[in-house]
């Protein structure tokens, strides 16, 4: 008897050491990817310059769809695993700041993921930056100007810590703790740095026109928490800070020229500030264009439910009250629950949703310019009830947003982001793509 519980107690010791073993072999490396800080020239960045930190993209073929990539890494502190990252960055960039305009386009990515060279979402993030710069191409020629040279930048955390599948799912509230405090580490440095790039000419020599450098984060799942994390308090002060005549306000600046966050996964708390403010303005200019926009898939079950249920055990010995507030657009008073606003993920909460993103059924053969244009046309008569119409989706304007709010928090129909990952489809890059020619363009 002795004998077999002897044996028992030994099995589970050798079980509770493989187990260990498998979970320890199947974290993923706090490590950083890209290594090589010398540039890498190429038409095949995925095949020739993996581990380079700086790629230099030329097609031989279509000069149009040239473009850069810079990597910047940060570990599970939120500390850059190597400053030479940010300063080889800024060495390659400010001198062609101070030559050409740029269109610097920020990509932090979230859960499940990093900045490995064969990461599904560093794949689709090249094929993004190709597609824009097409873009720009068209967009500049039909403006009768210059066209921006593309940089994409890919901020990489450690998303993805265990590669077991399944099991890698409970690593939601460990991997949303670690996306707060990379927000909260270097993020704001290396997002602040880019940002005096658009500034840049101005610097050098007063006598050169405004410069048309442009920045855009965006920012997916808990790289949407890391973006806003670090951003949140400088978009409150520069929304107070507006200047203008006296008794009226300019157009609110944001940080930047647009963040984008895709299904982020923070709670409404954290916006409700921002949100309360941009409402007591009341009005704003038909010059302001979109500042912050938040997308969010109406199946994201991630954010949806998964969020939901966590928060509402971490959070349950919390005191909640109440808010009352003016509603601007309806001229009615709204309650908002603080309670239910600390539970539930930003583009679930419904008292602050601005527009819903609908898909469009049927899609005609347009130009890609006619469909800017229409964009354009579409925000200049900005107002409740309202539609923008893009290629593959309209964007539709709520009943409790006033006209050209700045900071769109946009439920999106599943049939354009189907679930928590999947947003490097056709429709969902239309959208992107023209919502950031929209408010890169030139007041």
């Amino acid at each position: 008897m002795k004998t077999n519980k002897l044996i028992n107690k030994e099995l589970c010791h050798t079980c509770l050491i493989i187990l260990s073993v498998l979970l320890l072999s199947a974290c993923a490396a706090n490590r950083q990817y890209h290594t090589l800080y010398e540039p890498c020239h190429t038409a095949t960045p995925l095949v020739d310059c993996k581990a380079s930190a700086i790629v230099d993209i030329r097609n031989p073929d279509d000069p149009d769809e040239n473009y850069s990539l810079a990597f910047i890494e940060f570990d599970d502190q939120g500390q850059l695993h190597d400053r030479k990252q940010l300063m080889h960055l800024t060495d390659e960039l400010y001198p062609k700041a101070a030559e050409d305009n740029l269109l610097i386009v920020v990509f932090v990515h979230g859960w499940q993921h990093n900045a490995q060279p064969d990461d599904s979402y560093l794949v689709n993030f090249h094929k993004t930056l190709r597609k824009l710069s097409k873009h720009e191409a068209k967009a500049a020629r039909a403006d009768k100007r210059k066209k921006r040279q593309i940089v994409g930048v890919y901020l990489g955390w450690r998303g993805l810590s265990l590669n077991i599948p399944f099991i890698s799912t409970t690593t939601f509230w460990e991997r949303k703790n670690t996306a707060h405090k990379v927000g909260r580490g270097g993020v704001a440095e290396v997002l602040s740095k880019l940002e005096e790039l658009r500034n840049v000419k101005i610097s050098i020599d007063e006598t050169i026109p405004l410069s048309r450098t442009r920045l855009v984060i965006i920012g997916h799942s808990f790289g949407g928490a890391v973006v806003y994390t670090a951003l949140s308090q400088i978009l409150m002060d520069r929304f107070v800070q507006t200047k203008g005549p006296v008794g009226t306000s300019s157009d609110a600046r944001g940080f930047g020229d647009l963040v984008v966050l895709i299904n982020p996964a923070f709670e409404a708390t954290d916006f409700l500030n921002l949100s309360l403010m941009a409402n007591e303005r009341g009005r704003y200019f038909a010059t302001q264009l979109p500042v912050l926009a938040v997308m969010t898939s109406e199946s994201d079950w991630a954010t949806k439910y998964a969020f939901w249920a966590g928060r509402l055990v971490s959070t349950l010995f919390n005191t909640y009250k109440d808010i009352s507030y003016i509603n601007k657009a309806t001229a009615a008073e709204q309650i908002i629950s603080e309670g239910e606003a600390n539970r539930t993920a930003i583009g679930h909460f419904t008292p602050i949703k601005t527009h819903y993103l609908k898909h469009k059924p049927e899609q005609k053969e347009e130009s890609d310019m006619s469909v800017y244009q229409r964009v354009q046309a579409g925000w200049d008569a900005d107002a409740p009830d309202t539609n923008i119409e893009f290629n593959d989706s309209i964007l539709h304007h709520l009943n409790n947003s006033i006209s050209h709010n700045p900071y769109l928090v946009i439920k999106v129909d599943k049939r354009i982001i189907p679930n928590h990952g999947d947003i490097f489809n056709d429709a969902v890059e239309d959208f992107i793509r023209n919502f950031i020619l929209l408010s890169v363009q030139d007041n």
